[in-house]
């Protein structure tokens, strides 16, 4: 039941500005429409550095510690969230006339299908379609607002 989704956009930024974007994980508030607000737990910034995201949807608020697993300045920034070690993150390319092609992704694999069947038993499949659900809904808003903050838009006004 695990599951990848990604998708992309066409940000007409240079790779250096939508990466610095992206890894500033104290921003997520400003374009994710599930995390409000991210806090870095150290000074630490790199892969092993820890930060806290605050959640909410119209069912519940929870908060979770994700760990950086990927820092390649202009190429890719990625973390796992808590015990199931989901995955998210943004790759970053270099495409024509100073873009830059930003590809969101996460990944729901056979760690956290564990974690989810122990936590939810018999409702772990539905549990996690809604999971899978949510991240397909909220990724294509997500890169849409990014793209918009990175080309000096305020998002909403289009």
């Amino acid at each position: 039941m695990g599951y990848e989704l990604a998708e992309s956009v066409l940000v007409q930024a240079s790779p250096r500005e939508v990466f610095g974007l992206v890894s500033d994980v104290t921003r997520t508030g400003e374009w994710s429409p599930v995390c409000y607000a991210c806090e870095w737990n150290s000074d630490g910034r790199g892969v092993g550095a820890t930060f806290t995201g605050h959640n909410r949807n119209p069912e519940r608020e929870w908060s979770t510690v994700s760990t950086v697993v990927a820092n390649t300045p202009d190429e890719e920034f990625a973390w796992e969230v808590g015990a199931g070690r989901a995955r998210w993150g943004y790759r970053i390319a270099a495409a024509p006339d100073g873009a830059t092609e930003l590809t969101e992704y996460t990944v729901f694999g056979p760690t956290t299908e564990a974690v989810f069947t122990e936590r939810y038993g018999d409702r772990a499949d539905d549990e996690i379609a809604k999971r899978r659900d949510a991240a397909a809904a909220g990724i294509p808003v997500t890169l849409q607002r990014i793209k918009a903050i990175a080309e000096g838009a305020v998002p909403g006004t289009d």
